[in-house]
């Protein structure tokens, strides 16, 4: 077997846009030519057509990926709309190619009954694929559908971008500043004005709305975060709602919903109504409680409160843990400095997984910031990863792994980009994180990790994070239980002034606190996901999405609908997730069923680990999910470590 090409997809996102352009045509251009050459060896071609198959939609995937990638985070606008403009193009052809009767004609003769169990099971679902996309649909429908899909591509683009260039500012005086961290402070300086600005970024989102006392400030911070992307995303959404329920007509369904739940774990739009509606009913009394506690907090700053308003609950939840479970967030800032913790996250995988990280420093980047590691095992290169780690205008806000490569074993090597906007170390300031943000650089690196550790399979197709949708957010959750864990803990949380380690005792008092608000957090999440369902489920026409967000959220949540806010304009999720935002909690109910074995025999054993990276990462979409869990558990996952972890 020829040696696998060295990592180098990066080198496409430092040049010229016209330069980044040229490469995704290049590879659309390779994508039409595999094509061609599966149509003309069809059937009979058996697995040669199969592997051509395969290699066409590898180079559109490629070639997306890095469009993607770049229109999220490449600090040159010019070259981000380039890879906007590329995007739509290399969707448009993965549309066409989705609708061509020849190219499913050919794969649906092919003759794999005395394949492996991974080449039956990667062409059954490409079929199934080609049918859901609408291939054996008239010519007219087709042609409809395609004119929609690529539609939606730019709507998708629109809505994101609504929400990545609208950083809202706000002007305070220093004394609104008070309860935030001293170093947050110092990155806040007065202007001459002897004003300070506040953004809703999330790096001085959230810390502000944990820890500044001025209620009448987290207000105004509140509703200035929740009017991001108004009003202009309010008639994107609308005309995304629309055409996705057209295009779902034209497929043969009853929503959007229902078309998209239809290949995930769930089955349908009914059972994921239903898994959502169990969820908040386990979590209800907890709510209550943990609401409760909170308006009796409150009412000792405001006697006679009668109720939490949302901009009150991270302040107030704050105060609850430090007072009733003595733990304040503040006093574990200054263990976690960022240096350290990505230190303690590559050591910590690392002995785990049986890998190494190789710093390499001279392979290209878009940008200064963002680092560079080989991954390797012994002698062997595995894939490369990079982290563009702190924020920067024109980038991506949230916190996400990007696909650069996808890997495929002979052919490509995986390469992942951790794509965050965790505080930027300066020259003489560390950069102080909030254990909240290290549980999210341990999630997003577990899709790191399935995509690199995945990216070894036979077929493009089945390579990395490549399962059912709802089952993707289960490695990664799985990697956050780590952070609990003292001995863990104590391999990289020093403190920053005196090196001294975390003390188990702080962990611990950590842990318990975190037993606090676990039922307002659930039913949140159920608040997104029943938003999510719900606009998809019902017809846009007329459809008053800000109504029925208000509705939802009142509904899932003891907060109030505050008239003259729009969350749903900013949930970003509605792009890409669409109507399957519950795949978070479905995927946390099996991820704590994952973590038994390593629960049992300890969490820095290596033994649990190697397995589960056979049986799960290793494996990519090769198998069902529901059959990964059962190779790795020995049986089929239950509910209960979630009902357990739930009514600790």
């Amino acid at each position: 077997m020829p040696e696998t090409p060295p990592p180098r997809a990066s080198r496409e996102l430092t040049g010229t846009p016209a330069a980044f352009t040229d490469g995704c045509r290049r590879d659309m251009q390779r994508a039409r030519a595999e094509a061609d050459r599966a149509r003309r060896l069809g059937p009979a071609g058996g697995v040669d057509t199969l592997e051509a198959f395969d290699a066409a939609f590898a180079s559109l995937g490629e070639a997306a990926s890095r469009a993607s990638l770049a229109r999220n985070v490449h600090p040159d606008a010019a070259l981000r709309d380039a890879a906007e403009a590329a995007e739509q193009e290399v969707d448009a052809l993965s549309t066409e190619l989705s609708l061509d009767r020849g190219l499913y004609d050919a794969l649906a003769g092919i003759d794999v009954s005395g394949e492996d169990g991974a080449t039956r099971y990667f062409v059954s679902k490409s079929l199934r694929d080609f049918r859901r996309a609408g291939v054996d649909r008239d010519d007219a429908t087709r042609a409809r559908v395609r004119a929609l899909r690529d539609e939606l591509v730019r709507i998708g683009q629109e809505f994101g971008r609504n929400i990545k260039d609208d950083v809202r500012k706000l002007e305070l005086d220093p004394g609104d500043l008070d309860g935030l961290p001293e170093d947050w402070k110092r990155a806040h300086l007065p202007a001459e004005s002897g004003r300070v600005t506040v953004t809703t970024d999330n790096t001085d989102y959230v810390p502000f709305m944990t820890y500044a006392r001025s209620a009448t400030a987290r207000e105004q911070l509140w509703r200035l975060y929740r009017l991001r992307g108004h009003p202009r995303n309010l008639d994107v959404l609308s005309r995304m709602l629309a055409r996705r329920a057209e295009l779902a007509r034209l497929l043969g369904y009853p929503s959007w919903a229902a078309y998209v739940t239809e290949d995930k774990m769930i089955g349908s739009e009914g059972a994921a109504a239903d898994f959502i509606e169990r969820i908040a009913r386990a979590a209800e009394a907890r709510m209550a409680r943990d609401h409760a506690q909170l308006l009796e907090r409150k009412r000792k700053e405001t006697p006679g409160a009668d109720r939490v308003d949302p901009w009150d609950s991270a302040y107030l939840q704050e105060r609850v843990k430090a007072e009733q479970y003595g733990f304040d967030s503040q006093s574990v800032r200054p263990y976690f400095e960022y240096a350290r913790v990505k230190e303690g996250v590559l050591d910590v995988t690392a002995r785990l997984f049986g890998i190494t990280y190789r710093p390499a420093p001279d392979a290209p980047v878009w940008h200064p910031d963002v680092e560079v590691h080989d991954v390797t095992e012994g002698d062997e290169l595995l894939g490369r990863i990079y982290l563009d780690m702190h924020p920067r205008d024109g980038k991506y806000k949230h916190y996400a792994q990007f696909t650069l490569a996808s890997g495929q074993r002979g052919k490509r090597l995986p390469e992942g980009v951790l794509v965050c906007n965790f505080p930027r170390p300066a020259a003489g300031a560390p950069a102080l994180m909030e254990h909240g943000d290290v549980r999210t650089f341990f999630h997003e690196f577990g899709h790191l990790l399935h995509h690199v550790l995945g990216g070894h399979t036979r077929w493009a197709g089945q390579s990395g994070v490549a399962t059912e949708w709802d089952f993707v957010e289960a490695p990664s959750q799985m990697l956050e239980e780590w952070v609990w864990d003292p001995e863990v803990l104590g391999r990289f949380a020093r403190h920053v002034e005196t090196g001294a380690p975390i003390p188990p005792e702080l962990v611990r008092r950590m842990k318990a606190a975190d037993e606090y608000g676990k039922g307002l957090m659930v039913r949140q999440q159920m608040f997104y996901a029943a938003t999510s369902l719900e606009l998809h489920r019902r017809a846009p026409d007329a459809l008053d999405t800000t109504a029925l967000v208000a509705e939802l959220q009142e509904r899932y949540t003891p907060f109030r609908h505050v008239p003259g806010t729009y969350f749903h304009e900013s949930f970003g999720h509605l792009d890409g997730y669409s109507a399957i935002y519950y795949t978070y909690m479905w995927s946390l109910v099996i991820a704590k069923d994952l973590f038994g074995p390593f629960r049992a025999a300890g969490l820095l054993d290596p033994g649990p680990a190697r397995r589960y990276r056979r049986a799960i990462l290793e494996a990519g979409g090769s198998k069902p999910a529901a059959e990964l869990v059962r190779d790795f558990l020995g049986r089929p996952q239950t509910f209960d470590a979630y009902e357990a972890w739930l009514n600790a």
